[in-house]
Order: structure tokens, then sequence, then C-alpha cells
């Protein structure tokens, strides 16, 4: 008989249906909804399986630009060799559907899906599900970053302008 496999809980809790799973991808982090019987639904790449190429910092579950669609799948099958951890954090200061809902929600989107890195990822759609928000904190992250970086070149460049103006 084969030993039943437990997914990695390093907060104590067994997973509940309706959890969001956090899944470290190194470069970033996945997102899935915990749906039961070891099935997650999340954004994943057409034609792509994330634990296939968990290398490309710019693609999320093997997504390159709008290419993407809403599946359910064997937890394991996600996971990979990744690590993940059940991450309802943003329980706190958000009202959070009752987890038959979440469930319910996250299996009326499977299928095609417009997708883009900064406003409808993985993240997007987990939150989404859970409470009816779209919320992503490594956009908002990726967002800041950029925005710093495209700040920092414009005074570069005002201030080699300067410069070269009074040569």
């Amino acid at each position: 008989i084969m030993a039943q496999k437990t997914l990695p809980n390093p907060n104590h809790r067994r997973v509940k249906e309706g959890d969001l799973l956090e899944i470290d991808r190194g470069a970033y982090k996945h997102w899935a909804v915990y749906i039961g019987n070891n099935e997650v639904v999340h954004v994943s790449g057409i034609g792509g399986r994330v634990a296939a190429n968990p290398g490309h910092s710019f693609s999320i579950s093997g997504v390159h630009f709008n290419k993407a669609e809403v599946k359910k799948e064997n937890v394991f099958d996600v996971l990979g060799t990744s690590k993940c951890k059940i991450n309802n954090s943003k329980d706190r200061g958000n009202k959070c559907f009752d987890p038959k809902e979440v469930v319910k929600r996250a299996l009326g989107k499977l299928g095609p899906l417009d997708y883009n890195i900064l406003w409808r990822n993985c993240e997007h759609f987990a939150s989404w599900c859970r409470y009816d928000k779209t919320i992503s904190q490594q956009a908002d992250d990726l967002l800041t970053v950029g925005m710093i970086a495209g700040t920092l070149v414009m005074i570069g460049g005002l201030l080699y302008n300067a410069r070269s103006e009074r040569k």
C-alpha cells in the first residue's frame, strides 16, 4: 500500500477547503485555491506547467503575456518539488467568503483567462476567490520597484543634463 502524501504544513495546520496556498517558485510565489481531495484551482499557462519550468522570473505558471487558463489539478502535480504554505494572511482586514463559496467561485472560473503579471495574475485570482478583491502583494511590490527605478533613472538623466549644460 502506497503511503498517503500530505501537504507540508510549517504552521502546523491542516489545509482546508477554501485555503489559499502560496507556492515558493524561487523568484516569485505561485498561488492556488485548495478545493479539497488533494485538488487545487489555479492560474496556469496554456501548454506549459509550472513544475517543468520554475526558473523563468517573468512567467508565472509558465505563462508569457496573456496566454493562461484557470485549471483544476492535483495539488502535488502543481507543487512539484516546490515548498508551499497556507497563506490566508489577507483575512486580516478583508471579509472572506465561507469555504464552500470560495471553492464555488474558483470552480466557476475554469477556462481561459486574460493574464497580466501586474493586474490579473495567480495571486489576484486566488484573492478574488476568497475575498472578492483582486489583491497581489508581489505585483504591488514589483510596481513599487519599477516606480523607484524609473524615478532614479529620471533623476540621473536630469543630473546628467544639468552637468552637461555646465561644461
